[in-house]
């Protein structure tokens, strides 16, 4: 089994990279002070951002087809893995930011954190950045340092975390941007979406595996679950599930004038275990009962 490295608290991390630990739970970490080492997987249980300064082919992380090539964000919730072991020796470049989940308890930061849902997005979907949005994230950077080299006072906490909060902010509008101006790739993605469905509910599939989940079309497109989702709102303007629901009842509504299946045949056909399950989307969706669209038309 491939050696993983764990990193359980900031100081652990901060040595790994021969930084200074100024606070328990929070650093910007220098990563060119670190020695040359041998690529690793590495595994944090805190929340780590990495901005890498990064041309095609740089990042061992599997990362292609850059949009922007003056920086490279990377988002890893706690627990995430990331990295591949190998003999080859490198050196380690870029600023990592890292906070552990006790610095934003109790915060509006931290009842809101799993709203920025690229904490989950691949390395693959990392956020590419311009020449102008990469000294927005260090002039944030530069913020949570300053804090972070003076002596810890009453004020200390709501600062780091306010601009903490800030960063994410920030990094919530580019990831906006960059679904716009990956407009091309999103509409393929969404195209092939609409043929993964079409496929899906003219296969055995529905009645095998029943209705089709977001996260088993991701898993097709070879996205995550997040990614797509986000992916998915920001083209048609609602999620990817109710992209589902609405394919479903469009389905529904064109079998229903088959008279010769019962409204139970056709919610089993659609991959639905209980009848009222579709009656209760349908009506949700049209303002009446399968039964009754039927008798209305």
């Amino acid at each position: 089994m491939d050696e993983i490295i764990n990193f359980n608290a900031i100081k652990e991390y901060n040595a790994f990279n021969n930084n200074e630990t100024r606070h328990p739970l929070v650093s910007v970490v220098h990563l060119e002070r670190a020695d040359p080492r041998k690529h690793s997987r590495l595994r944090y249980e805190f929340y780590t951002i990495f901005l890498k300064k990064v041309h095609c082919g740089d990042l061992r992380y599997g990362l292609k087809n850059y949009d922007y090539e003056e920086g490279t964000l990377i988002f890893l919730a706690p627990g995430q893995v990331i990295g591949q072991n190998s003999e080859d020796y490198y050196q380690p470049q870029g600023i990592a930011l890292v906070f552990h989940p006790d610095l934003i308890a109790g915060t509006s930061l931290g009842k809101n954190i799993n709203d920025y849902h690229f904490f989950s997005y691949a390395v693959n979907e990392a956020l590419h950045l311009s020449e102008q949005e990469r000294k927005i994230i260090l002039d944030c950077l530069s913020k949570i340092e300053y804090e972070l080299q003076h002596a810890i006072d009453k004020h200390s906490k709501q600062l780091i975390v306010s601009n903490i909060e800030l960063f994410l902010n920030y990094c919530t509008r580019f990831y906006d941007r960059q679904f716009i101006t990956r407009d091309n790739v999103n509409k393929g993605i969404l195209e092939k979406y609409e043929n993964l469905l079409n496929s899906y509910f003219s296969s055995d599939k529905p009645q095998t595996i029943g209705l089709p989940s977001v996260s088993y079309f991701a898993d097709e497109l070879h996205l995550s679950a997040n990614y797509f989702g986000d992916l998915i709102k920001k083209e048609t303007g609602i999620s990817a599930q109710e992209y589902i629901q609405s394919k479903i009842v469009q389905l529904a509504k064109e079998r229903i004038f088959d008279m010769n299946k019962s409204i139970s045949e056709i919610a089993y056909d659609l991959g639905f275990k209980y009848p009222q399950h579709l009656t209760r989307l349908f009506k949700q969706k049209t303002g009446v009962s399968p039964t009754e669209y039927r008798n209305l038309n």
